[in-house]
């Protein structure tokens, strides 16, 4: 049995990670797995210890008004300030500190929330930075952020007097509070969409969800309906490297996490990663990295 990064749902979270109970339970409403807001000061104070890479079932939305935050994110570390945002999207690889000194907002919402009367079936099209591929950090101008603190401001008071009782607010509160972000939003392929781009969207987030079990190019393309040749000349054309590149890279990038995030041997994570040949995956990971998982590990630990 595999024992790679957790996936948790918020309540799952909470209970592993965070005390005392009654403190939690007095800023979280019922519900609170499918959406919370609360103030950050309030809820890093709760949190009891160092959050290893972990998963969640639900997006996370950070918003610093004074102070700075810090948060790995996939093998990427991101540090904001004052008015600007960062976003940690579902199923992305995080984790942080505790005991940072900061305030602002944190607003952890599940997919589901977005949908309904105010909103498409299909809302995460709209919003890059909630997907795996996009930009999770954001930078707002001085105008954007007081738009953005008076809908935090008005959520969290909605919130902490009904719960999701009044979802027909909380709804299109959220939605815009996206909406608001989007247009400062800088995507990391830039500002044009082409079937290439999204071609090569849809490739990433099929890698993304199956890397521990596809590593063809050709199972990419079946996923996707379109020929390898196709697949590989869309990726190459936007992002300079092959599918192929890309699925070794990705291989390389989640045992990196897991290395550097977790207590799994050499032998666990090559297992994670989709190896049961320890030898080939130690083979694989020195052509990228340039030394062996093991000297990986050695060195982080030295840093």
């Amino acid at each position: 049995m595999k024992k790679g990064i957790a996936v948790y749902h918020p309540g799952s979270f909470t209970a592993r990670f965070m005390q005392p109970r009654k403190e939690l339970d007095n800023i979280l409403k019922p519900d609170f797995d499918k959406f919370f807001i609360v103030k950050v000061e309030e809820m890093y104070r709760l949190v009891t210890q160092e959050i290893p890479a972990s998963r969640s079932t639900n997006h996370s939305c950070l918003f610093i008004t004074s102070g700075e935050a810090s948060i790995k994110i996939g093998s990427g570390l991101y540090t904001i300030h004052k008015n600007e945002m960062l976003f940690v999207p579902a199923g992305q690889v995080f984790s942080f500190k505790s005991g940072e000194v900061n305030k602002g907002y944190l607003c952890n919402f599940h997919t589901d929330i977005l949908t309904g009367k105010y909103s498409t079936q299909e809302p995460l099209k709209a919003f890059d930075f909630l997907r795996v591929w996009g930009n999770p950090k954001v930078q707002l101008d001085k105008q954007t952020a007081k738009f953005v603190l008076h809908l935090f401001k008005r959520l969290l008071l909605d919130y902490s007097r009904n719960g999701l009782n009044n979802l027909e607010i909380i709804q299109p509160y959220l939605i815009t509070l996206l909406c608001e972000v989007k247009q400062l939003y800088k995507p990391l392929t830039g500002g044009h969409q082409t079937a290439a781009i999204n071609i090569t969207h849809r490739f990433k987030e099929l890698l993304f969800a199956n890397i521990r079990t596809l590593h063809l190019v050709t199972d990419y393309a079946s996923l996707l309906n379109i020929t390898p040749n196709h697949l590989n000349k869309s990726v190459k054309a936007v992002t300079g490297k092959s599918p192929a590149q890309w699925i070794s890279e990705t291989i390389v990038l989640e045992a990196k996490v897991l290395l550097s995030q977790s207590n799994l041997s050499i032998s666990e994570v090559a297992e994670d990663v989709g190896f049961e040949d320890q030898s080939y995956f130690t083979r694989l990971f020195k052509k990228y990295e340039g030394i062996t998982p093991t000297n990986f590990r050695k060195k982080i630990e030295l840093s």
